[in-house]
């Protein structure tokens, strides 16, 4: 059953000519390229260009962090989506993989002060990740890509909102 991620809609691109960059894992690449190629076609569709969506990949999901920096820091990005896949093994390796990618992921977007969306599912099995990665009509279930890609587009506005200058008005003139 589908979960309503709060995010209704389609979201509209208000920043003209944003650049968003992918960082994405080559581990389970079937389903973090399905993600990546949902957040685009719902990109395109809010208005975002082609040629302003940038991709690198990574062997897995500990790596996601220094690439996202290194997008996050160009004056010509305005965003970064990683994607990746953790899945609960034998041993306790997934918890580490994950706090890293966590950690290290958030870490870029306070340090650049630029969106950087976490798309790492950290699942049980692989029927639990195609549920999250896979759009609908692939036979998923929640279609992380497109809520990853409506999400960087909210916290753009919201950034842009932040920066908005104060009206004399909110200012009790």
């Amino acid at each position: 059953m589908a979960t309503d991620s709060g995010l209704a809609g389609r979201a509209r691109l208000q920043r003209p000519g944003a650049r968003i960059a992918f960082v994405v894992s080559t581990f389970h690449h079937d389903l973090t390229s399905a993600m990546m190629k949902s957040a685009q076609r719902e990109l395109a569709a809010s208005g975002v260009q082609e040629q302003d969506m940038l991709e690198a990949l990574v062997p897995g999901a500990f790596e996601l962090p220094l690439v996202a920096r290194r997008f996050a820091r160009r004056k010509d990005i305005d965003a970064v989506i990683c994607l990746g896949l953790v899945l609960k093994g034998e041993t306790t390796h997934d918890l580490y993989v994950s706090q890293g990618t966590t950690i290290g992921i958030q870490e870029v977007m306070l340090e650049t002060d630029k969106p950087v969306l976490f798309g790492v599912l950290t699942c049980n099995n692989l029927e639990q990740a195609r549920a999250r990665a896979l759009a609908p009509e692939d036979g998923g279930e929640q279609d992380k890509g497109r809520e990853l890609a409506m999400a960087a587009l909210m916290v753009l506005a919201a950034l842009d909102a932040a920066d908005e200058p104060l009206t004399e008005r909110e200012l009790g003139f």
